[in-house]
């Protein structure tokens, strides 16, 4: 297996609503057949009903609550980009869980919920530089 990832399927319990919070983010995404596709760099992030992702892997849904140990990051050029874009999460309707704060790796970083639980940290990391087309390259921790 190559070591990369092609999508993120998120599970949502009403993929209008989930349609409409992502895109007061400012997403643009193509609805195909029950399912809004959204290009994000190098990858497309998915929003399918949590009902019928469960049924198609094969699983039994357990429902939105609780940590399921899982988060996505979004990476930001500037530091004050955090605090915008939580402030947006916010006004579409995430659950604010950790306000943004400097970080141990001398960043700065906030996490929120979308409306189905999926949660999502906001990070301006100096050490992950951003490229012009939006991807991180992850640094060579050992380095001198």
């Amino acid at each position: 297996m190559e070591q990369r990832l092609s999508l993120i399927t998120l599970g949502v319990a009403d993929l209008g609503r989930s349609r409409d919070f992502y895109r007061q983010l400012g997403w643009q995404g193509q609805e195909v057949e029950q399912t809004v596709f959204f290009q994000a760099g190098g990858l497309a992030v998915v929003l399918w009903g949590r009902q019928s992702l469960a049924e198609d892997a094969g699983v039994e849904d357990r429902g939105t609550g609780g940590f399921a140990g899982v988060a996505l990051a979004h990476n930001v050029r500037e530091r004050a980009e955090v605090d915008q874009l939580m402030t947006a999460a916010a006004r579409a309707g995430a659950k604010v869980t950790q306000p943004a704060r400097d970080t141990s790796y001398g960043g700065y970083a906030g996490y929120f919920t979308d409306p189905d639980g999926h949660l999502w940290e906001i990070a301006w990391n100096p050490g992950f530089p951003i490229a012009a087309d939006g991807t991180i390259t992850v640094p060579d921790f050992g380095a001198p």
